[in-house]
């Protein structure tokens, strides 16, 4: 019985990690959110970049965006490393969780097979946040081969700009996601405590996640800007 509520638990976890991030990517194309006001700065952004004959002030602005996701992803590292760590010592952590949460059976295995689901989700993380580091490299060496928006047909410049937001705005993508993931880890954790309560804290987890990305007031803030 514990076994099949902790193979429900998963599945509803992953269910709702899964299905959220379709859901806000299809959310996004009819109704204003972060990624979608975010996009639209970026463009802007973009356009005024080509108009500027110094161009030093995007490319700090890129590293600075690439310094923040590079301090995720060697978080990410370090949190894999601790996690394998532990892993061989799982007999004792199993027999601290079992004196602590007296009304939960801890067993050496379901200690092991939770930490390892752990790290599979930080593995995913890892790779998120280092493929949104080269996408924003990708972005800097079109900054750098940008032309001269000034000598350029308004299409031209429209068009290019495009482009490099998108390129950006892919990144931005890459990097949420690797958030997400960073969310959804912290609602598995209560595993170790509880199958039902790990059920619960995933539907808090993305309730959080929805309301920062459709309902919060950084996004009133950018939809007035």
């Amino acid at each position: 019985m514990p076994e099949l509520l902790d193979l429900i638990a998963v599945t509803w976890f992953l269910s709702l990690w899964v299905g959220y991030t379709f859901y806000a990517k299809r959310r996004a194309k009819v109704v204003s959110c972060l990624s979608y006001e975010l996009r639209r700065k970026r463009t802007d952004w973009m356009q005024q970049m080509l108009r500027r004959d110094n161009k030093m002030a995007d490319v700090g602005l890129l590293s600075t965006l690439e310094r923040n996701v590079s301090f995720f992803a060697s978080s990410c590292l370090l949190i894999l490393a601790g996690l394998l760590t532990v892993l061989p010592s799982a007999d004792k952590l199993s027999l601290v969780l079992t004196n602590l949460i007296p009304w939960s059976t801890q067993t050496e295995v379901g200690v092991q097979v939770k930490i390892l689901f752990l790290a599979f989700i930080f593995v995913f993380a890892f790779f998120q946040f280092t493929w949104s580091l080269r996408q924003y490299g990708f972005g800097g060496v079109l900054i750098g081969a940008a032309p001269d928006g000034r000598e350029m047909a308004a299409e031209e410049q429209q068009l290019y700009a495009n482009r490099a937001a998108k390129v950006v705005d892919q990144a931005g993508h890459s990097f949420n996601y690797g958030l997400r993931a960073i969310y959804f880890s912290l609602s598995a954790l209560t595993w170790f405590i509880d199958a039902g309560l790990f059920m619960v804290a995933s539907v808090v987890v993305m309730l959080v996640m929805k309301h920062r990305e459709f309902h919060s007031k950084v996004l009133k803030a950018l939809q007035e800007c």
